[in-house]
């Protein structure tokens, strides 16, 4: 046949080139142009019907894909079940050798842990019909907007919306131009919750219009509200104009009096899907093998940065100029309602920061050694080295970021300080005893996430109580013995012993936070293998 074929072909060749000698040359070169047009084009059909096959076996191939993903991932359980949270990660290629490598996990040291958890496998998406958008800006610090954000994504999902990636404050005192993705790692923020709510790096490109335009409702939700609150306020106005925007977003939902699946969906945004990124885990786990080489360390939180001060109104120990510094900064802030502060009053009623010089005798008085590494997680401390004096003396391996590292492992974090209170997170974490001199934000969340890790040892200062202790030491009513015993003893159930949230109906700011002690999801710690956090990847 080829040999028929080959012949043929030469025939028709011949023949063309004597049909061609007896026209004119125009003729000759327009018929030979048709021929090697046809033969291009034939070219084209045969590479064009190739492409079309190809993308059709790939269709089918997907198509099969979806089939079986089912069975694959059918141990996926709903939010609702007592396992909720279970987001299972296997190390090997085929799934017949899943179960028995999760069973060996299981008894591996952490560390191993982490090393073999190489592929992780992804939640299905959760198919719901979308009633809108919603736009998310936090405010305040780190960890303030950290909560927030727990927060939106648990109301999102029970609102049946999208969600779009929160934007993070950029006006506050602190001034960090940092968005979500330079502090947390947006990919799996977004990958991790996807069998709860379809979130989106931004808005499609019509609605976006529309916000750029102004066209867009904006409002603050009254703070800690139910879950009704939502749907019966905010859902109408989503659904009536397709997108809301909610600003200042801090303590917007309850502590206590909702549904188990709501607390339990917060913890697993604040402890699974809000991992910082890589640059910022890098950097602390260098920061914590710096620390451990001389064996345990302290993490002190001392809250004693302009900020606070001024805000809080409390200047013991402070000069005349500087308390009339920090009373000027108070009234630049209109939304600081708090002017005029007696800061006495306030300290005596323990609601003011501990000064370095207080938080040295309350650690020498709890017989914290000497010769431990403390850590201090802070911002700029006000009045400098001179105002941390008596802590160095006393405590002569005292370092901070600054001193723990090079200039350039910082070089990318300055002017951030967001980013440097990441840095501070990861490392208050892992310490083993955390010291917080104030119930800030950040002291608070790091306490619950030690509660959730185990209820590592966590010293809450009984400040109200120390100051009267103090007072009397300092005027000699008291020995150094009967001082030390004292600030021992109303400290010995307050080491981050497990307990139950405080709750005041009504009262919602003077219940413990839901943060600090998330006690619903504390039995998560041991049966859901999603928990695993930075602290077992060191």
């Amino acid at each position: 046949m080829g040999v028929m074929t080959a012949d043929c072909e030469n025939g028709e060749n011949m023949g063309l080139k004597k049909s061609l000698r007896g026209m004119p040359k125009t003729e000759k070169f327009k018929n030979s142009s048709i021929t090697v047009s046809r033969s291009r084009f034939k070219l084209w059909m045969i590479r064009t019907t190739t492409l079309i096959l190809l993308w059709t076996c790939m269709v089918q191939l997907t198509a099969l894909g979806e089939m079986w993903a089912p069975r694959i991932l059918k141990g996926w359980p709903s939010c609702y079940s007592s396992s909720s949270m279970d987001v299972p990660t296997t190390t090997a290629a085929s799934t017949t050798t899943t179960t028995t490598t999760h069973h060996k996990l299981v008894a591996t040291p952490m560390l191993a842990v982490a090393k073999q958890r190489t592929v992780t496998m992804l939640p299905p998406k959760r198919i719901y019909k979308n009633n809108g958008y919603l736009l998310v800006s936090c405010n305040g610090g780190l960890n303030q907007m950290r909560a927030a954000i727990c927060d939106m994504v648990t109301i999102a999902r029970y609102l049946n919306v999208t969600l779009i990636v929160p934007d993070l404050d950029k006006t506050s005192f602190w001034a960090d131009p940092s968005d979500f993705q330079d502090i947390f790692h947006v990919d799996h923020f977004i990958e991790s919750l996807r069998d709860q709510v379809r979130i989106l790096k931004q808005l499609p490109p019509r609605l976006k219009l529309r916000v750029q335009r102004g066209m867009v409702y904006s409002m603050s939700p009254i703070s800690w509200s139910n879950i009704s609150y939502y749907h019966e306020k905010i859902l109408p106005l989503i659904q009536k104009h397709k997108i809301v925007h909610l600003n200042r977003t801090d303590a917007r939902l309850a502590n206590n009096g909702l549904p188990l699946e709501i607390q339990k969906l917060r913890c697993r945004v604040n402890y699974h899907a809000l991992r910082f990124t890589s640059q910022i885990e890098e950097l602390g786990k260098k920061m914590i093998r710096l620390l451990r080489q001389n064996g345990p360390f302290l993490v002190l939180h001392l809250r004693y940065e302009m900020d606070m001060l001024a805000f809080s109104g409390c200047t013991h120990g402070c000069t005349l100029e500087e308390e009339h510094q920090l009373t000027q900064m108070r009234y630049a802030y209109p939304w600081w309602k708090e002017k005029v502060i007696d800061s006495e009053l306030k300290r005596k009623d323990g609601l003011c920061p501990l000064t370095p010089e207080e938080v040295t005798l309350i650690l020498r008085a709890l017989g914290i050694d000497r010769n431990l590494r403390v850590y201090i997680a802070s911002g700029e401390i006000y009045g400098g080295e001179k105002r941390l004096a008596n802590l160095s003396s006393s405590y002569p391996n005292l370092v901070k970021k600054e001193t723990l590292l090079e200039p350039s492992d910082l070089r990318f974090f300055q002017n951030h300080s967001s980013q440097m209170a990441a840095l501070d997170y990861l490392v208050s974490l892992e310490s083993d005893i955390f010291v917080p001199t104030y119930d800030g934000n950040m002291a608070k969340l790091v306490e619950g996430h030690r509660r959730f890790l185990g209820h590592r040892k966590t010293i809450f200062l009984e400040r109200k109580h120390l100051i009267t202790l103090m007072d009397k030491y300092e005027t000699g009513l008291l020995s150094w013995e009967e001082f030390s015993s004292s600030v021992k003893a109303i400290h010995t159930d307050r080491m981050g012993t497990p307990r139950r949230r405080k709750v005041i109906p009504y009262k919602p700011k003077e219940e413990d936070y839901f943060y600090a002690n998330s006690e619903e999801c504390m039995q998560m710690v041991l049966d859901e293998p999603w928990t695993t956090t930075f602290s077992s990847s060191l």
